[in-house]
């Protein structure tokens, strides 16, 4: 550790080489934060005053050596953010069982087992802090998104019941749901085809453009890393935040409000089916 840095907070932060990730670890590197932040091919990438290390969070072998080479570095871990995901579209019937598997990789088991081999560290030092980059898709079954919506509401559910396991230890776990953003995700997640003559091609193929659009008009991610921020300064963070346009906030709450089917019928309307 560098001299003069020893009163910063140490934060790993997967998927930082872009989008979001990205946009939070240049935001807390401004902030007195030690900064670092992973990549599969961090020599691809540029980043500014953060440190990237070498990571693919569905090898967990890469997890172990890039948690250790922080440690190794700083002497302690006080921050991770699991932030690297996938997106994933398509009819279900139709997207194949090879991508599904994909998606749970990254999505969910990459963050379990980066949790995993953060505890240790984390537990020795009598505290740190957790938090999980899921999404308001997670909260909803949404058309032609659906797999993506099971990663991201497996994560949420999942760390309800870790945050109150590791409560004993004085490490603190929240989740953060982001709404669309304007990020590169659509150009890298995986799309079904739309395949000529499916039964779903008119409708799916509609469907993806209007989500890609969602995207592009989507949110700046530093308001994402603002929000971070708040997180990590609050005494006691609450079990979960949503972050994005009022309209997606809102459509959480009608969820447990509404009968299931109105509810639907809203989603569908909203889609266009």
């Amino acid at each position: 550790m560098k001299q003069g840095e020893s009163s910063k907070k140490v934060v790993l932060i997967t998927g930082a080489s872009s989008g979001i990730g990205k946009s939070i670890a240049t935001y807390l590197s401004k902030q007195n934060f030690k900064v670092y932040g992973t990549s599969r091919n961090p020599q691809k990438n540029s980043v500014d005053g953060f440190n990237l290390v070498p990571l693919d969070v569905t090898n967990e072998e890469t997890i172990k050596t890039a948690i250790q080479e922080v440690y190794q570095k700083e002497g302690r871990l006080d921050i991770l953010i699991n932030n690297a995901g996938v997106g994933i579209t398509g009819p279900i019937e139709e997207t194949p069982e090879s991508e599904i598997k994909k998606a749970f990789e990254t999505n969910y088991f990459g963050p379990l087992n980066m949790i995993k081999h953060t505890l240790p560290i984390m537990r020795n030092q009598n505290g740190g802090l957790i938090i999980n980059v899921t999404s308001i898709a997670g909260y909803m079954g949404l058309p032609y998104r659906g797999i993506y919506s099971a990663t991201k509401s497996a994560l949420e559910i999942t760390a309800e019941a870790y945050r109150m396991e590791v409560k004993q230890f004085g490490i603190k776990m929240t989740n953060v749901a982001p709404g669309d953003f304007a990020t590169n995700i659509a150009s890298g997640r995986y799309h079904a085809p739309v395949t000529a003559g499916s039964p779903y091609e008119e409708v799916y193929g509609n469907t993806l453009k209007l989500m890609n659009e969602h995207v592009d008009a989507g949110q700046d991610p530093e308001m994402m890393a603002k929000e971070i921020l708040k997180i990590i300064k609050t005494e006691e963070p609450k079990v979960h935040y949503k972050v994005g346009e009022r309209l997606q906030k809102i459509s959480v709450k009608l969820k447990s409000l509404l009968p299931d089917k109105l509810y639907e019928k809203m989603l569908m309307k909203h889609y266009k089916l």
